[in-house]
């Protein structure tokens, strides 16, 4: 055997967990992605997904994705850069910019791309990137790709957040990364107050908005719309796969901006662009979501059952106030056995253990959609219960 599969050998972990009947990864899902799919033939209630808005099996972003394919094919076959740039893609831009409200738009074939492209490639090795502990792991890839100075604050600590500012050169380029919602913990980044400290140490800010596009702000434009710092926030980031239903992800900010990195910018340039069906399914998911505000009333109206739901019966949820719930369980193989058992009484939910958080940290995340009903979320409820006393979680 090769060096590198003796060593790659060593890992077993996921082994360990199938020969214990607790793998919780790659369950495969033989339907569309609506509130309740179908798994090996059983229908199970989906608590899993991302896709706050519930428009990833609506009809009309399928015909839509259907017409651009039949027009354009099913690929660019290139990047952006060169061949791979569709009059559709700069269709999709402009909406984008009018939908947010910023100066220009860059479209990348993924969210991660986008962090790691932004983030890894606008500051130079004399400035600082400034970001919450518990950023997006793509955020963390992009600042372990740049030459810049890096400083973490702890999470949604302001005054942590200050400090490291203080530390900063004042002529010097600082850009503080945050979350929108972060995606674990389901709670929500102070905007007010990391805008206003960037305003008092010249500082810029790049806001993730994956988690807060089609949950917060009117139309669901995120948390910078929903706390009117929009424009003072220079960079926003979304992705398609979420709320839009989609595949890919932007980047809107100021057109000096996007000027640097359309030529800078490596996952951007070295990236075949996303393909016509996203491009146009994202489209028609932002014209639906303008035109249809029940979708996020319906979500909220979700949330606040399960949130109620939750704290009723003593789940330990943390500080979230959105449709991302923490049931917190810590411990790494109990969080593998609750999602086996709560999947057979046919709830899927997604696990999260270390390395994703940190091992007393391992948590149950449930996520709502604006789909679910509320018969759903009441069954999940009762399911949720019903397996968190069996494991002593709850009285």
């Amino acid at each position: 055997m090769k060096l590198l599969n003796s060593k790659l050998a060593k890992y077993t972990a996921p082994q360990e967990a199938q020969a214990a009947g607790v793998y919780p990864y790659f369950r495969a899902i033989s339907s569309e992605q609506e509130p309740e799919v179908i798994i090996n033939g059983r229908k199970v209630l989906m608590f899993g997904s991302n896709c706050y808005s519930g428009l990833v099996s609506d009809p009309r972003i399928k015909e839509a994705a259907i017409e651009a394919t039949r027009k354009y094919g099913t690929g660019c076959a290139g990047s952006p850069f060169l061949n791979g740039t569709l009059d559709l893609h700069k269709e999709l831009e402009a909406a984008i910019a009018d939908y947010i409200g910023k100066e220009d738009v860059m479209i990348y074939s993924t969210g991660f791309e986008v962090n790691l492209g932004v983030v890894s490639c606008l500051t130079g090795r004399e400035d600082y990137i400034i970001w919450d502990e518990q950023d997006h792991a793509s955020i963390i890839e992009g600042r372990r790709l740049s030459f810049s100075q890096s400083l973490k604050y702890k999470h949604n600590d302001m005054e942590s957040l200050e400090k490291q500012l203080q530390k900063c050169a004042p002529d010097k380029v600082k850009l503080i990364v945050t979350d929108g919602v972060f995606s674990m913990e389901g709670d929500v980044a102070n905007l007010p107050k990391i805008v206003e400290l960037a305003k008092q140490y010249n500082a810029s800010v790049m806001v993730d908005e994956a988690h807060g596009i089609g949950v917060f702000g009117e139309g669901g434009r995120g948390t910078c719309d929903h706390y009117g710092v929009t424009k003072d926030v220079d960079l926003i980031m979304g992705t398609f796969s979420k709320s839009f239903a989609s595949l890919g992800g932007f980047i809107a900010t100021d057109k000096e901006i996007t000027n640097f990195l359309r030529h800078h910018s490596r996952s951007y340039i070295f990236t075949a662009s996303i393909t016509p069906a996203s491009t146009a399914a994202a489209l028609k998911a932002i014209e639906i979501m303008k035109s249809e505000p029940w979708r996020q009333e319906q979500l909220w109206a979700n949330t606040e059952m399960a949130l109620e739901g939750f704290r009723n019966m003593g789940c330990e949820i943390g500080h979230t106030s959105t449709p991302i719930i923490p049931l917190y369980i810590r411990d790494n193989f109990k969080t593998f056995q609750i999602t086996r058992d709560l999947f057979e009484e046919g709830v899927f939910v997604n696990p999260v253990v270390s390395p994703a958080v940190a091992p007393h940290d391992t948590l149950i995340r449930f996520s709502l959609m604006a789909t679910h009903t509320k018969e759903q979320v009441a069954v999940a409820l009762e399911k949720i219960q019903k397996v968190f006393r069996a494991h002593d979680l709850i009285p």
